[in-house]
C-alpha cells in the first residue's frame, strides 16, 4: 500500500496541472462562417470576415466523395469524408485575400476569405 502513494499523489499533482492547464476559446465565442464542400463545389465561394478578429469556418462535405480544405496561406488542411462536418479555427489576420481550395476537386473548387 505504501509504495501506491507516491503514484497516487503524482496522479493527484498531473490531474491539478491538468486542471490549471489555459482552455482554448469554445467555438461558441468566435464568430463562425459556414463553408459546404460538394463534389468540387465551394459554397460560398468567397469568406467574408473582420480583420484582426480570430474565428470558425463550419465545414461541411455535402458530396459523395472525400473532400479537403486547405489552404497554403491560412496554414491549415482538413480532409473531410462525404457527409462529414467539422471545423478550423482562423486566427487573426491581417486585411487581404487569402486563397483556399478542395485539393481532390482541383483545379475547380478554389475559393478565397477575404479579410477587411
Amino acid at each position: 500500500m505504501s509504495a501506491l502513494l507516491p503514484a497516487l499523489a503524482m496522479l493527484l499533482v498531473a490531474l491539478l496541472l491538468v486542471a490549471l492547464l489555459p482552455r482554448p476559446a469554445a467555438s461558441s465565442d468566435m464568430p463562425s462562417y459556414d463553408l459546404t464542400l460538394d463534389n468540387g463545389k465551394l459554397i460560398p465561394e468567397v469568406l467574408e470576415v473582420k480583420a484582426g478578429e480570430k474565428f470558425v469556418i463550419q465545414l461541411h462535405n455535402a458530396g459523395n466523395t472525400p473532400a479537403e480544405f486547405e489552404s497554403n496561406s491560412l496554414r491549415k488542411e482538413k480532409v473531410l469524408a462525404p457527409g462529414v462536418k467539422s471545423f478550423v479555427v482562423i486566427h487573426p489576420l491581417r486585411a487581404g485575400s487569402y486563397d483556399f481550395f478542395d485539393d481532390f476537386h482541383l483545379p475547380d473548387a478554389r475559393g478565397k476569405v477575404v479579410a477587411e
